[in-house]
Protein backbone atom coordinates (compact mmCIF):
# COMPACT_ATOMS: atom_id res chain seq x y z
CA UNK A 1 0.00 0.00 0.00
CA UNK A 2 1.30 3.43 -0.93
CA UNK A 3 1.76 6.11 1.74
CA UNK A 4 -1.10 8.57 1.38
CA UNK A 5 1.13 11.63 1.72
CA UNK A 6 3.15 11.09 -1.46
CA UNK A 7 3.61 14.30 -3.50
CA UNK A 8 1.17 14.43 -6.43
CA UNK A 9 1.63 16.28 -9.71
CA UNK A 10 -1.44 16.76 -11.92
CA UNK A 11 -0.25 17.25 -15.51
CA UNK A 12 -2.59 19.00 -17.93
CA UNK A 13 -1.41 18.97 -21.58
CA UNK A 14 -2.96 21.95 -23.34
CA UNK A 15 -3.05 23.26 -26.90
CA UNK A 16 -5.03 26.46 -27.45
CA UNK A 17 -7.33 25.82 -24.48
CA UNK A 18 -7.56 29.34 -23.05
CA UNK A 19 -11.35 29.09 -22.72
CA UNK A 20 -11.33 25.98 -20.53
CA UNK A 21 -7.93 25.49 -18.90
CA UNK A 22 -8.53 27.97 -16.06
CA UNK A 23 -11.67 26.16 -14.96
CA UNK A 24 -9.90 22.81 -15.12
CA UNK A 25 -7.02 24.06 -12.97
CA UNK A 26 -9.41 25.46 -10.35
CA UNK A 27 -11.44 22.22 -10.32
CA UNK A 28 -8.27 20.15 -9.83
CA UNK A 29 -7.17 22.38 -6.96
CA UNK A 30 -10.58 22.04 -5.32
CA UNK A 31 -10.56 18.25 -5.68
CA UNK A 32 -6.99 17.77 -4.48
CA UNK A 33 -5.68 20.89 -2.69
CA UNK A 34 -2.33 19.32 -1.78
CA UNK A 35 -1.38 18.51 -5.39
CA UNK A 36 0.63 20.73 -7.69
CA UNK A 37 -1.02 21.47 -11.00
CA UNK A 38 1.30 21.65 -14.02
CA UNK A 39 -0.07 22.86 -17.35
CA UNK A 40 2.16 21.84 -20.26
CA UNK A 41 1.47 24.42 -22.95
CA UNK A 42 2.05 22.41 -26.12
CA UNK A 43 2.90 25.27 -28.46
CA UNK A 44 -0.34 27.23 -28.04
CA UNK A 45 -0.96 30.34 -30.13
CA UNK A 46 -3.45 31.79 -27.65
CA UNK A 47 -3.35 32.79 -23.95
CA UNK A 48 -3.37 29.26 -22.52
CA UNK A 49 -0.22 29.83 -20.45
CA UNK A 50 -1.37 33.15 -19.00
CA UNK A 51 -4.82 31.82 -18.10
CA UNK A 52 -3.30 28.73 -16.46
CA UNK A 53 -0.91 30.82 -14.35
CA UNK A 54 -3.70 33.13 -13.31
CA UNK A 55 -5.69 30.10 -12.13
CA UNK A 56 -2.78 28.99 -9.93
CA UNK A 57 -0.98 26.39 -12.06
CA UNK A 58 2.70 26.04 -12.76
CA UNK A 59 3.30 26.22 -16.50
CA UNK A 60 5.82 24.45 -18.70
CA UNK A 61 5.84 26.01 -22.15
CA UNK A 62 7.01 23.91 -25.09
CA UNK A 63 8.57 25.83 -28.00
CA UNK A 64 6.37 24.07 -30.57
CA UNK A 65 3.59 21.50 -30.72
CA UNK A 66 4.74 17.98 -29.79
CA UNK A 67 1.34 16.35 -29.27
CA UNK A 68 -0.07 14.90 -26.07
CA UNK A 69 2.64 12.23 -25.87
CA UNK A 70 5.42 14.79 -26.04
CA UNK A 71 3.69 17.02 -23.51
CA UNK A 72 3.22 14.12 -21.08
CA UNK A 73 6.83 13.03 -21.51
CA UNK A 74 7.86 16.53 -20.46
CA UNK A 75 5.44 16.30 -17.53
CA UNK A 76 6.86 12.97 -16.32
CA UNK A 77 10.40 14.31 -16.55
CA UNK A 78 9.35 17.39 -14.59
CA UNK A 79 7.86 15.08 -11.95
CA UNK A 80 11.05 13.05 -11.64
CA UNK A 81 13.25 16.13 -11.45
CA UNK A 82 11.08 17.75 -8.80
CA UNK A 83 10.42 14.76 -6.55
CA UNK A 84 6.79 13.93 -7.39
CA UNK A 85 5.94 10.27 -6.79
CA UNK A 86 2.46 10.30 -8.38
CA UNK A 87 1.42 11.84 -11.71
CA UNK A 88 -2.20 12.28 -12.78
CA UNK A 89 -2.98 13.12 -16.41
CA UNK A 90 -6.02 15.36 -16.98
CA UNK A 91 -7.29 16.85 -20.26
CA UNK A 92 -7.47 20.63 -20.54
CA UNK A 93 -10.83 20.65 -22.34
CA UNK A 94 -12.96 19.86 -19.28
CA UNK A 95 -14.01 16.32 -20.21
CA UNK A 96 -12.31 14.74 -17.19
CA UNK A 97 -14.02 15.24 -13.84
CA UNK A 98 -11.30 16.13 -11.28
CA UNK A 99 -13.51 14.89 -8.43
CA UNK A 100 -12.55 11.36 -9.54
CA UNK A 101 -8.83 11.97 -8.95
CA UNK A 102 -8.71 10.98 -5.25
CA UNK A 103 -10.37 7.62 -6.00
CA UNK A 104 -7.95 6.98 -8.86
CA UNK A 105 -5.00 7.73 -6.59
CA UNK A 106 -6.39 5.33 -3.99
CA UNK A 107 -6.39 2.71 -6.74
CA UNK A 108 -2.59 2.97 -6.79
CA UNK A 109 -2.58 0.98 -3.54
CA UNK A 110 -2.96 -2.12 -5.73
CA UNK A 111 -1.65 -0.91 -9.10
CA UNK A 112 1.11 1.09 -10.75
CA UNK A 113 -1.17 2.65 -13.35
CA UNK A 114 -4.88 3.39 -12.96
CA UNK A 115 -7.01 4.25 -15.99
CA UNK A 116 -10.14 6.36 -15.62
CA UNK A 117 -12.40 4.22 -17.80
CA UNK A 118 -15.33 5.77 -19.67
CA UNK A 119 -16.98 2.49 -20.63
CA UNK A 120 -17.10 0.71 -17.27
CA UNK A 121 -20.68 1.30 -16.16
CA UNK A 122 -20.55 4.89 -14.89
CA UNK A 123 -21.90 7.95 -16.70
CA UNK A 124 -23.54 8.33 -20.11
CA UNK A 125 -20.52 9.06 -22.27
CA UNK A 126 -20.62 6.96 -25.41
CA UNK A 127 -18.95 6.40 -28.77
CA UNK A 128 -20.87 4.78 -31.59
CA UNK A 129 -20.19 3.20 -34.94
CA UNK A 130 -16.87 1.92 -36.32
CA UNK A 131 -14.79 3.91 -33.84
CA UNK A 132 -16.52 2.17 -30.94
CA UNK A 133 -15.92 -1.22 -32.56
CA UNK A 134 -12.25 -0.36 -32.99
CA UNK A 135 -11.99 0.65 -29.34
CA UNK A 136 -13.55 -2.66 -28.26
CA UNK A 137 -11.09 -4.65 -30.35
CA UNK A 138 -8.15 -2.68 -28.95
CA UNK A 139 -9.45 -3.10 -25.42
CA UNK A 140 -9.65 -6.86 -25.90
CA UNK A 141 -6.13 -7.12 -27.27
CA UNK A 142 -4.61 -4.86 -24.62
CA UNK A 143 -6.44 -6.70 -21.86
CA UNK A 144 -4.44 -9.76 -22.86
CA UNK A 145 -1.18 -7.81 -22.92
CA UNK A 146 -1.86 -6.24 -19.51
CA UNK A 147 -3.25 -9.43 -17.99
CA UNK A 148 -6.36 -7.67 -16.65
CA UNK A 149 -9.79 -6.73 -18.06
CA UNK A 150 -9.73 -3.26 -19.63
CA UNK A 151 -12.63 -1.51 -21.33
CA UNK A 152 -11.12 1.87 -22.24
CA UNK A 153 -7.53 1.80 -23.46
CA UNK A 154 -7.68 5.21 -25.18
CA UNK A 155 -8.61 7.18 -22.07
CA UNK A 156 -6.29 10.10 -21.33
CA UNK A 157 -7.39 10.20 -17.68
CA UNK A 158 -4.79 8.23 -15.73
CA UNK A 159 -2.94 8.08 -12.42
CA UNK A 160 0.64 6.79 -12.33
CA UNK A 161 2.39 5.59 -9.19
CA UNK A 162 6.11 5.74 -8.39
CA UNK A 163 7.18 2.80 -10.58
CA UNK A 164 5.20 4.14 -13.56
CA UNK A 165 6.61 7.65 -13.07
CA UNK A 166 10.16 6.26 -13.14
CA UNK A 167 9.43 4.21 -16.26
CA UNK A 168 7.62 6.93 -18.20
CA UNK A 169 10.10 9.67 -17.34
CA UNK A 170 12.62 7.68 -19.35
CA UNK A 171 10.42 5.87 -21.89
CA UNK A 172 7.20 7.75 -22.56
CA UNK A 173 6.31 7.65 -26.29
CA UNK A 174 5.55 10.85 -28.18
CA UNK A 175 3.89 9.37 -31.27
CA UNK A 176 0.17 9.57 -32.13
CA UNK A 177 -1.79 7.66 -29.44
CA UNK A 178 1.50 7.20 -27.62
CA UNK A 179 0.06 8.56 -24.39
CA UNK A 180 -2.67 5.89 -24.44
CA UNK A 181 -2.16 2.66 -26.40
CA UNK A 182 1.62 2.66 -26.70
CA UNK A 183 2.19 3.78 -23.11
CA UNK A 184 -0.06 0.98 -21.86
CA UNK A 185 1.85 -1.61 -23.88
CA UNK A 186 5.21 -0.31 -22.67
CA UNK A 187 4.01 -0.29 -19.08
CA UNK A 188 2.43 -3.73 -19.18
CA UNK A 189 5.45 -5.32 -20.86
CA UNK A 190 7.71 -3.73 -18.24
CA UNK A 191 5.68 -5.39 -15.51
CA UNK A 192 3.53 -2.50 -14.32
CA UNK A 193 0.26 -3.52 -12.71
CA UNK A 194 -2.51 -1.85 -14.72
CA UNK A 195 -6.04 -1.45 -13.39
CA UNK A 196 -9.02 0.75 -14.21
CA UNK A 197 -11.60 2.72 -12.27
CA UNK A 198 -14.98 3.66 -13.76
CA UNK A 199 -15.40 7.41 -14.23
CA UNK A 200 -18.10 9.64 -15.65
CA UNK A 201 -16.83 11.62 -18.63
CA UNK A 202 -18.22 15.00 -19.60
CA UNK A 203 -18.53 16.73 -22.95
CA UNK A 204 -15.66 19.08 -23.67
CA UNK A 205 -16.39 22.62 -22.48
CA UNK A 206 -15.23 24.45 -25.60
CA UNK A 207 -14.04 23.76 -29.13
CA UNK A 208 -14.71 20.81 -31.40
CA UNK A 209 -14.27 17.10 -30.69
CA UNK A 210 -11.02 15.68 -32.04
CA UNK A 211 -12.77 12.85 -33.91
CA UNK A 212 -15.66 12.70 -36.35
CA UNK A 213 -17.43 9.52 -37.52
CA UNK A 214 -15.94 9.73 -41.00
CA UNK A 215 -12.47 9.52 -39.47
CA UNK A 216 -13.17 6.16 -37.83
CA UNK A 217 -11.32 4.12 -40.45
CA UNK A 218 -8.25 6.32 -40.23
CA UNK A 219 -8.42 6.16 -36.44
CA UNK A 220 -8.53 2.36 -36.52
CA UNK A 221 -5.52 2.12 -38.83
CA UNK A 222 -3.47 4.54 -36.77
CA UNK A 223 -4.47 2.85 -33.51
CA UNK A 224 -3.42 -0.53 -34.86
CA UNK A 225 -0.15 0.98 -36.08
CA UNK A 226 0.48 2.43 -32.61
CA UNK A 227 -0.13 -0.97 -31.04
CA UNK A 228 2.15 -2.79 -33.48
CA UNK A 229 4.88 -0.19 -33.02
CA UNK A 230 4.69 -0.61 -29.25
CA UNK A 231 4.88 -4.41 -29.53
CA UNK A 232 7.93 -4.11 -31.80
CA UNK A 233 9.86 -1.99 -29.31
CA UNK A 234 12.44 -3.80 -27.18
CA UNK A 235 10.91 -4.72 -23.83
CA UNK A 236 11.91 -2.33 -21.03
CA UNK A 237 12.67 -3.93 -17.68
CA UNK A 238 12.02 -1.96 -14.50
CA UNK A 239 15.45 -2.90 -13.15
CA UNK A 240 16.99 -1.08 -16.14
CA UNK A 241 15.14 2.17 -15.42
CA UNK A 242 17.41 4.75 -13.81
Amino acid sequence: MLPHDLPVLVVIPALNEEDSVGGVVRAVSAALPTARCLVVDDGSADSTSAVARAAGASVLTLPYNLGVGGAMRAGFRYARQNGFAVVVQVDADGQHDPSAIPEMIRGLDEADLVIGARFAGVGEYGVRGPRRWAMRVLAGVLSRVAGTPLTDVTSGFKAAGPRAVSLFAANFPAEYLGDTIEALVIGARAGLRVRQRPVAMRQRQTGEPSHRPWKAAVYLMRACAAFLLAMMRPRTRMEDVA
